[in-house]
């Protein structure tokens, strides 16, 4: 997809989606640009974004101008809980593609399955449309646990290429992942750092950090690349996402993946999907 050291992930419907991306939750609109004109500098080509996070328009900007090629630039955003439904799906996703100003973008993901509002089966209907329309080149869906997953695939036609989901060493999601890999769904970890510095000051993940004169970050962004995970990583601090970028030049030990491994609390720092309307 593009000359970065980034590998790309073949997803079930054979697009292919860079493993390392830039995510940009809580980030402001006008920081939005800044900190994708710095990740697409660095080498970045994937970006995540979300109707919810009111900064499309911001990353638009940067799109538009950078000099990157649109085809070598990967743009994800979301469907917010309040416009499920199909009519309100597709003029949602009008809206979306106005602010980013794009033609088409490469992923739609249903931010959260908001079970109690029993609409992401008519949501993912109008996905389809998209689909086959072109104005999307994949799509997926966010936050959904194995059962939400099994209504879907039992009632549409399109399996989801991604299910992006918490995970992190704290919360490493076995049964998400065992579901999606037997349904050929790839799948892609929201913070993937953890929140507020723990993970990271974990004595385990800075024990292998030293081993190999990295960072924690850049210990805990490898372990997932070893997993298959695709993961998206946030920072607005250019030295920051610099350093999440650089995770491709060093490998880690099956023992130090095995203790990585042992990590798992199924500690959950966001909301339980079952419980977000």
């Amino acid at each position: 997809m593009s000359s970065t050291p980034v590998p790309d992930v073949a997803l079930n419907n054979g697009v292919t989606i860079p493993q390392l991306g830039f995510g940009v939750f809580q980030v402001g609109d006008d920081e939005a640009t800044a900190a994708v004109t710095n990740a697409i500098e660095v080498g970045y080509r994937s970006i995540d974004t979300a109707a919810i996070y009111g900064n499309e328009a911001g990353v638009g900007r940067a799109l538009a101008a950078s000099s990157v090629p649109r085809e070598e630039l990967f743009v994800t955003t979301k469907l917010w809980n309040t416009e499920q439904g199909y009519d309100s799906t597709l003029a949602a996703f009008d809206e979306s593609a106005r602010l980013l100003g794009l033609d088409y973008v490469d992923m739609y993901l249903i931010h959260w399955p908001a079970a109690s509002r029993d609409r992401y089966l008519d949501t993912w209907r109008a996905f389809e449309k998209l689909l086959a329309d072109g104005r999307v080149r994949t799509i997926g869906v966010s936050n959904f646990q194995p059962e939400h997953l099994t209504r879907l695939l039992e009632h549409t036609a399109v399996v989801p290429s991604v299910n992006q989901v918490e995970l992190h060493p704290y919360l490493q999601q076995g049964r998400v992942r065992a579901f999606d890999r037997a349904h050929a769904i790839a799948t892609e970890a929201w913070s993937p750092l953890g929140k507020g510095g723990a993970l990271l000051a974990d004595p385990v993940i800075t024990e292998v950090a030293r081993a190999h004169g990295r960072s924690p970050a850049q210990v805990v962004l490898r372990w997932h690349l070893h997993l298959g995970n695709i993961v998206i990583p946030k920072s607005v601090t250019p030295a920051r996402i610099r350093e999440n970028f650089e995770v491709f030049d060093f490998d880690l030990e099956a023992a130090e993946l095995d203790a990585i491994g042992r990590l798992d609390r199924g500690e959950r720092l966001g909301p339980d999907p079952d419980e977000v309307d």
